[in-house]
């Protein structure tokens, strides 16, 4: 197929309108067969339960073009299940899990022309997602919802490479105690706005959020992981009721202990053991990883020996093995790899 005629190495990472999107509709306690449409547009009513109780939920995940020419996806069983268990917190009807990979596969199949070519940099953002769609006035689940599944190309996160970035240790919670930040609700994201809005405009890139509870060890930022490097190589990452399961931080560890050979640690990380560490990342779908280079709490600053020039050098290994499983440079774990076409 012939592919549209994008600048792909300058596109940038925003939404750009392909030609299909997938819709399914949950209505009398089933979900219909679901379709293809051409219409971005979505119609509901003024009452819906996603407009006046913020009953959403979502996913982001990537289609690649390796370097054999396959267009393939990354682990979509992983965000399926994820789906699932945030469609359970929020009250919403369960989207089966490999129904959720076919709609992947239908979305992408029909937007081919929107993949980008091998070597580009650029990527298809496909981002499922779960809204309440019927009225709902007093404060309870939605009776009636649409999942839809669209895509976008993307362009390199990070344009002429990854370089740390600056972050400051945020004043306010993500999550509450026993509350949504293991989900990927909506909601969880429209809290940590005002947070990332604040923390740019004092020039920092991101925000560390302390876990609620005691705001004494680290939880994740507005939407990664962290991964932190000791002085030894040991990799270690925080565990916590309250931070989103990373499919990418999970990836990432699981090639840190299998291919590279390193001890990981996934457990509870006390912020004042951060100055002991020699690098740090953020994990995510959108840049894979992001170096950190120093933290600012309160201007206090930790700096990290890996410096603000590059990615330290085991995170620097772990994103080029991870992306090179992505792209078919390197063979994949068993399962890892959808291919699509």
């Amino acid at each position: 197929m012939e592919k549209a005629n994008l600048d792909w190495s300058n596109i940038g990472f925003g939404y750009i309108k392909t030609d299909k999107r997938y819709v399914s509709n949950f209505k009398d306690g089933k979900w219909d067969e679901g379709a293809l449409v051409d219409d971005d547009k979505i119609t509901i009513s003024e009452c819906a339960g996603v407009l006046q109780y913020a009953q959403t939920c979502f996913e982001g995940l990537k289609a690649y073009t390796t370097e054999d020419g396959h267009i393939v996806c990354f682990r979509p069983d992983l965000n399926a299940q994820r789906m699932v268990d945030s469609a359970k917190r929020l009250e919403m009807p369960v989207f089966p899990e490999e129904r959720f990979i076919e709609a992947v596969v239908e979305t992408v199949k029909a937007n081919e022309a929107f993949v980008p070519p091998y070597g580009s940099g650029a990527t298809l953002y496909i981002r499922p997602y779960m809204f309440g769609s019927s009225p709902v006035i007093g404060v309870k689940p939605a009776d009636e919802y649409q999942f839809r599944v669209f895509a976008t190309p993307v362009g390199p996160y990070f344009k002429g490479g990854a370089k740390p970035i600056v972050i400051k240790v945020s004043d306010f919670d993500r999550a509450a105690p026993h509350g949504t930040g293991n989900i990927k609700a909506g909601l969880n994201y429209a809290m940590s706005l005002h947070a990332i809005v604040t923390a740019h405009d004092e020039g920092f890139s991101e925000n560390m959020y302390l876990d609620p509870g005691t705001r004494t060890k680290v939880e994740e930022t507005g939407g990664a992981n962290f991964l932190f490097v000791t002085k030894d190589n040991k990799v270690v990452t925080p565990k916590s009721d309250s931070i989103l399961p990373s499919i990418t931080r999970r990836s990432l560890v699981y090639v840190a202990k299998e291919y590279l050979g390193l001890e990981v640690e996934e457990r509870e990380v006390y912020f004042d053991e951060v100055k002991d560490f020699v690098e740090c990342g953020l994990c995510g779908t959108a840049a894979v990883i992001s170096p950190v280079g120093k933290i600012v709490d309160h201007g206090k600053e930790i700096a990290f020996a890996s410096g603000m020039e590059e990615m330290g050098p085991v995170t620097k290994k772990l994103y080029e093995t991870l992306t090179g499983i992505q792209m078919g440079r390197i063979e994949a774990p068993e399962g890892w790899i959808k291919v699509i076409k």
